[in-house]
């Protein structure tokens, strides 16, 4: 294996384990920071040693005994060892015991449910705790996260640094809360959870356009959390949205990982068991008699998808109205886009345009690839080629996403191709 192969391999094998490596070292030390810097002093040893000796079988476990033998090194050397290992108990068997134990999916206790409560701390501001938590847990860089945020990179790192001290300094505990304290976390839970799903759906950046895994890992936490807070609508209509979306990954990708369309979907291979799970985890949202949340609407929306034979036979209409819906709870310019796309699906392309053109005065979009692409694909329908060609040019400017650049510049040239073939 070569040098740029093995660290190629490394940084996906790091993308998939290290939040469950920070989430079990930080039960071990208690201490954010110092779980991340154990996390990483492993994942150097492994840079160093892999490319000799070859990925070991299960490179996730190998990097956690890695870290926790750290851990344990750190806390002898602190001279804290007799306390500190009786109350670890574990000795030499202890990584073969601790393997097993993060392999332990599905329980309230999960490391990753307790870190993402912990990271969502009500001393902490909003921007913060969802910082904090991406980094973490979604093992999404710096860059990435300030690019979702539209804001610079070293506001997000002074952002993260500022959030782990100030989470050391309260001493905040490692625990899934429970009453009142857990409703007054759960939104921002909900919020970092769907982030977390969203990176998978559709990645910042890097040369994939997928990130399953992560997808799977944020399903995972919303089922656990269904389990955890039964009584609260906006928990299932997040998990119904997750699983209503989570269908139709087989069809979201060419075999060269270039993005597909909603519309040029093989809607026969979506994955019809979770449409049925999300459809019932939607029906339980709705049950509970409240008026529906920002996750109950959305997982409504894709719904509509969802039970639609072809694009041509959705119904437009309704989703026109849940995106007004949507927009009167949870405000957004993001949100007014897609209203845009909906309206001009049920009223014609001219429609929508007129609402794009509109949200291209707001700031938050000013670096937003998906405003431009929206608009090219709207001045396509409309003939407007040469139009389109710049707007699609535009956005592939924007968007960090190797794959989704290659699609829009590939939409690119056909309307260039297409506007040549006009004059001709």
């Amino acid at each position: 294996m070569t040098d740029s192969t093995a660290r190629r391999t490394i940084d996906t094998i790091w993308r998939m384990e290290s939040s469950k490596i920070i989430a079990g070292l930080t039960r071990m030390v208690r201490d954010l920071d110092l779980a991340e810097d154990l996390a990483q002093d492993a994942l150097v040893i492994a840079l160093r040693k892999w490319p000799e000796t070859g990925i070991p079988d299960n490179p996730g476990a190998w990097l956690m005994v890695t870290a926790k033998r750290r851990a344990i090194d750190m806390i002898r050397r602190n001279k804290i060892r007799d306390k500190k290992v009786e109350e670890l108990g574990r000795g030499s068997d202890l990584f073969v015991e601790d393997e097993s134990s993060d392999e332990e999916n599905g329980e309230i206790g999960d490391d990753l449910l307790r870190l993402i409560f912990m990271t969502c701390h009500p001393i902490l501001s909003r921007e913060a705790r969802i910082a904090l938590t991406l980094r973490l847990l979604g093992g999404l860089s710096t860059d990435e996260i300030a690019h979702a945020f539209f804001v610079s990179e070293p506001t997000i790192a002074q952002r993260i640094v500022r959030a782990k001290r100030t989470l050391r300094e309260a001493r905040a505990d490692f625990e899934v809360p429970t009453g009142s304290e857990l409703k007054k976390r759960l939104e921002t839970v909900l919020e970092v959870i769907y982030l977390l799903f969203n990176e998978g759906y559709a990645a910042t950046s890097g040369s994939n356009w997928l990130r399953p895994l992560l997808c799977q890992e944020a399903l995972r936490l919303g089922r656990i959390l269904a389990e955890v807070a039964p009584a609260e609508p906006e928990v299932h209509g997040l998990v119904a949205l997750m699983e209503l979306q989570s269908s139709r990954f087989k069809t979201r990708v060419t075999a060269s990982g270039e993005p597909i369309l909603l519309k040029d979907q093989n809607r026969a291979q979506w994955d019809h068991l979770l449409i049925r799970r999300g459809l019932a985890a939607l029906e339980r949202a709705q049950s509970l008699g409240r008026p529906l949340g920002p996750y109950a609407l959305q997982a409504s929306i894709s719904a509509c998808h969802s039970v639609a034979r072809s694009a041509e036979e959705t119904d437009w209409v309704k989703i026109a109205a849940l995106y007004e819906a949507l927009s009167r709870v949870m405000p957004s310019s993001v949100v007014e886009l897609n209203r845009a796309v909906a309206i001009a699906m049920a009223f014609g392309p001219e429609f929508g345009l007129q609402l794009v053109e509109l949200l291209e005065e707001e700031a938050a979009l000013k670096n937003y690839h998906l405003l431009p692409s929206v608009k090219g694909d709207l001045l396509e329908k409309l003939g407007r080629n040469e139009e389109a060609r710049d707007a699609f040019r535009f956005a592939a400017s924007l968007t960090k996403n190797e794959q989704e650049q290659q699609l829009l510049l590939r939409r690119a040239a056909e309307c260039e191709s297409t506007r040549k073939g006009g004059r001709a």
